[in-house]
Parts: structure tokens; C-alpha cells; sequence
């Protein structure tokens, strides 16, 4: 319990509004810990280059700072932890991207945020197809002791992790929301067999954040993040998963798509990727064998 309030300064650094994480990446550089820019005065704050009238404001709210134990409080009681960058548990690959979360909330098991993870994420509108798609493909990879790494969302993401767990694997959802609130509600059961499973719930926003559409976004890079490799199962046209795409190329992640229906508007996004150079991926020893 004690480990929580030795932690307080990171949960007050997590709170602040307005504050990105390459900003708090650059304050770290300069104070080390959230503990000195917590004591800095106002006057100090307005001579760091980058941070305007508001976000000095927002660090100096007093309000927030009479918070923190609040938070603490409703951590240790439902068993919420916070691993920061400076812990071994912090995923190294994570570590890795241009804008690593400084610090992440989590209900489960943190010591495996460092094992050989894949991602495996689509539509949430899953066809049959895609929910069999990712069940095998879930199974198969957690039966050879890789973690599957998903957001919690309805249809490919929910099943990626039902696999998993069919196998007595180990599996991480990444969500876009404070650990104090379930998103979608329907996952409330799959998330409490997740955390029995010695799997993990991971994000990067504090208690009390709402599950809100940039929250989402954002999220996608942490999935590809702490993923070698990432797989596509059914994406349409304008799907939010090719933004996870976008993200797992910029970090110079493999990207694998499992060819879909020509006629399906559930496989325009994965067969287009495919044409664009994507990975194909028929069997689970298409990523095993890579």
C-alpha cells in the first residue's frame, strides 16, 4: 500500500490538463522527478519554454493537488497500481516511440508488460468470419506463450481477448478511459477474467477520465506500442483501427492483415492494406515463422 503513496507526485503529474506527454517527457529531462516541478513556484513555470499562461495555471491548481489522496484511496482499495518510466515493469518497448506514456495505470499482473506481445485488433461490427479470425489466431499465439494485446472494444478486439484466455494465456487490454469507469459495460465480466487470468488492464489516464473519442486515438499508439508485430482482422474503409496502422508503421512495427471477402465492407480496409504492402497472415505460423 505504501507503494501507491510513494507514488503520489506521478499521479499529480498525470493530472494536470493540458500538459501532453512529450511536455512532460521535456520536464522530467530538466527536474527528474514530477516531485521537483510539484515545489516549483509559478514564477519558474513561466520561464520553461513551451508551456503556456493556462498549463502553468493548471499545474499550479491547488484543487488537483487536494485530490491526489483521494485517488490514492480509491487505487489501494480497488486494487489499481501505477507503473512510471523509471520501474523495471515500464514496458521497455513502450519506451521506445516518440511519445511513451510517462506513467500507467493498471489493474492485473505488471510483470508481464515486458513479454513478447502481439496485437491483434479490427472492426467492431466483427462478422463471423472476423470474430473465428481472431479467436484463432488469439489461441494459437497465447498457446505459444505470447501475450495478445487489444483495446477492450466491441467485436474483433473483445474476441482477440476471449481467445486468449480460451488458451490459459495472458492478455492486455488498452483502454482510453480512467481504470475507475468500464468501458464498453458489456466487457465488465470479460475484464474481471482478464485480471483472474494474471492478464492486465493498462492506460495511461488518470481516475475520473471519460471514455472520450481523442482518448482512443491516443491509445492506439500505446497498442501498437508495446507490440513487435500487429495484426488486422477485418478493418472498413474508414475504420479507427488503420489509425493503429499508422501508428505501428511509424514505430517500425510489422503489420499483418488477414485477407478478408472481396464483397465484404468489413474487408475493403485489410485487403487494401495488403495491396499497399501489408503482411499477409493465413495461419498463426505466418507470424510464428516471420
Amino acid at each position: 500500500m505504501n507503494e501507491i503513496w510513494n507514488k503520489k507526485y506521478w499521479i499529480w503529474f498525470s493530472l494536470i490538463k493540458g500538459l501532453g506527454s512529450r511536455k512532460k517527457q521535456e520536464l522530467l529531462n530538466i527536474y527528474k522527478t514530477p516531485e521537483k516541478i510539484y515545489n516549483l513556484m509559478k514564477e519558474e513555470l513561466i520561464y520553461i519554454k513551451g508551456i503556456g499562461k493556462n498549463t502553468v495555471n493548471n499545474i499550479m491548481n491547488t484543487k488537483i493537488k487536494i485530490e491526489i489522496n483521494r485517488h490514492i484511496e480509491y487505487m489501494i482499495k480497488n486494487n489499481i497500481n501505477l507503473v512510471t518510466i523509471y520501474e523495471k515493469e515500464y514496458p521497455k518497448s513502450l519506451k521506445q516511440i516518440y511519445d511513451f506514456p510517462i506513467c500507467l495505470y493498471i489493474k492485473g499482473n505488471k510483470e508481464i508488460l515486458n513479454n513478447k506481445s502481439i496485437a491483434i485488433i479490427g472492426c467492431r461490427e466483427a462478422s463471423d468470419y472476423g470474430i473465428k479470425a481472431a479467436k484463432y489466431f488469439s489461441y494459437n499465439l497465447a498457446k505459444n506463450n505470447i501475450n495478445i494485446v487489444s483495446g477492450l472494444a466491441k467485436g474483433i478486439d473483445s474476441y482477440a481477448h476471449i481467445g486468449s484466455l480460451c488458451a490459459k494465456g495472458k492478455t492486455i487490454a488498452v483502454v482510453g478511459n480512467g481504470l475507475d469507469t468500464v468501458y464498453p459495460k458489456e466487457n465488465s465480466k470479460l475484464i474481471e477474467e482478464i485480471i483472474n487470468n494474471d492478464g492486465a488492464i493498462i492506460s495511461e489516464y488518470p481516475l475520473g477520465s471519460k471514455p472520450e473519442k481523442l482518448n482512443f486515438v491516443a491509445r492506439n499508439r500505446i497498442i501498437s506500442g508495446l507490440c513487435e508485430k500487429i495484426i488486422v482482422i477485418e478493418a472498413k474503409e474508414k475504420s479507427g483501427t488503420l489509425l493503429t496502422v499508422d501508428f505501428a508503421l511509424e514505430q517500425g512495427r510489422d503489420v499483418f492483415c488477414v485477407p478478408g471477402n472481396i464483397n465484404s465492407v468489413n474487408s475493403f480496409g485489410t485487403n487494401e492494406l495488403i495491396k499497399n504492402g501489408a503482411k499477409v497472415a493465413t495461419t498463426y505460423l505466418d507470424i510464428l515463422s516471420d
